[in-house]
């Protein structure tokens, strides 16, 4: 490799860093704000839950239509796009509008979500190293900013407004840092579709694939959002129980690191979904049942290592069951619509259950019960074929019919 080619690789893996960095705090900071949210204007539990439902719901629409922009415009000139549309939306979500900023911060972050792992498996090939690198950078974020959230906005009484403000500072540094890739020639915008978006659907893998990110997502944005509610619950005060989110996030990092790395050299991946179904049960059962703190922060600890290594291996999944970068775009489009709108339905239905049930124990249950779902399915998407293929291999099965 040319020293010019290693210093183009050496800016993009930075810029794929920082516009990871971008992809989380602007969803996981509202869950410790939720309580002064909702006293400041007056919205129920159900209602707020939307403020991480939102976001959701952009991603499951908007991600069909992210490969189709690749397409047109180049993944660089699209994540950029991504990143301006999040910034809009976290300064109209701090300043005019809640649900209209917050809805288009969903928006911008769905864009580069679905394309990054595109361009991972385009410009490098092997999707275990980089997607680990770009996961771990989106979960240290993910992680501080719950912890920073009441802090910031308890800073000279600035309000939670201006903490949910704050994290535009990190969207113009991956702005400027993701500038030399608009001169990149992208052959994403120009290639032929040699794969049909169509035969995805009718692949058990992709599905498999989609059922497990969706559900994972349901159970990590659902924590996010409730988990400070139910420590509050429990005892805890509010800057313990939005550091205790962090803390849930960080004890993800490492798995968020090693699973894609792992599972890059596997020759299949149904242990490591496994593995992850054990400890998020695992964890959930020792929120149901724990009577002291301690077991509280290990129990969190557990959850938070299984949902650091779903997300991680949700987005490895796509790159591994993928035969080109082409296909990895629409799997990834698939996986983050789909899956996603399952998503959406949690902390909305979390909140709805405890606004009805005035208890955590039936939001918990359904908790393990989504858990043990998304297990089954990794397992199923952990089988070593290309999406395509298994396609394929059921229209071969399929009867035939006469027009």
């Amino acid at each position: 490799m040319t020293p010019g080619k290693m210093n183009k690789n050496t800016i993009l893996i930075l810029g794929i860093i920082f516009v990871a960095f971008n992809l989380r705090p602007g969803i996981t900071a509202v869950g410790p704000l939720i309580s002064s949210i909702r006293y400041d204007t007056g919205i129920s539990n159900g209602l707020a839950g939307l403020l991480t439902t939102l976001p959701l719901l952009a991603f499951a629409i908007l991600s069909p239509f992210a490969p189709k922009m690749a397409q047109k415009f180049g993944n660089e000139m699209s994540i950029m796009a991504g990143l301006l549309v999040l910034g809009l939306g976290i300064i109209i979500r701090s300043t005019f509008s809640l649900f209209t900023g917050t809805a288009l911060v969903g928006m911008g972050i769905a864009i580069c979500n679905v394309l990054l792992p595109g361009i991972v498996k385009e410009r490098f090939g092997k999707v275990g190293l980089l997607t680990g690198v770009y996961t771990f950078s989106m979960g240290l974020w993910a992680g501080l900013a719950p912890g920073l959230s009441v802090p910031i906005a308890g800073y000279k009484e600035l309000g939670w407004s201006s903490s949910l403000g704050v994290w535009i500072i990190l969207v113009v540094i991956a702005v400027l840092i993701w500038l030399p890739q608009l001169k990149t020639i992208n052959s994403t915008a120009k290639q032929r579709i040699d794969d049909s978006v169509s035969g995805l659907w009718q692949s058990a893998i992709a599905w498999q694939v989609t059922i497990f990110m969706g559900l994972q997502s349901f159970a990590y944005f659902s924590f996010i959002t409730w988990l400070p509610e139910i420590l509050y619950d429990r005892g805890f005060n509010t800057e313990t129980a939005g550091w205790m989110v962090t803390m849930l996030q960080f004890s993800g990092l490492p798995a968020n690191f090693l699973i894609p790395v792992l599972a890059d050299r596997l020759p299949n991946q149904k242990g490591i979904a496994v593995g992850i179904g054990v400890f998020c049960s695992a964890g959930i059962a020792g929120l149901l049942f724990s009577l002291n703190s301690i077991s509280i922060i290990i129990s969190i600890i557990l959850i938070g290592i299984a949902l650091g290594a779903a997300i991680s291996h949700s987005l490895a999944l796509i790159g591994l069951r993928a035969a080109s970068a082409k296909q990895a775009a629409d799997l990834s489009g698939m996986a983050q619509s789909a899956g996603y709108l399952l998503a959406a339905l949690g902390p909305f239905l979390i909140g709805y259950i405890y606004d009805f049930f005035h208890t955590w124990t039936l939001p918990l249950i359904l908790l393990l019960v989504i858990t043990f779902v998304f297990t089954i399915a990794g397992v199923g998407a952990g089988r070593n074929q290309y999406v395509l293929e298994t396609a394929i291999i059921n229209r071969k099965k399929s009867p035939s019919t006469i027009a």
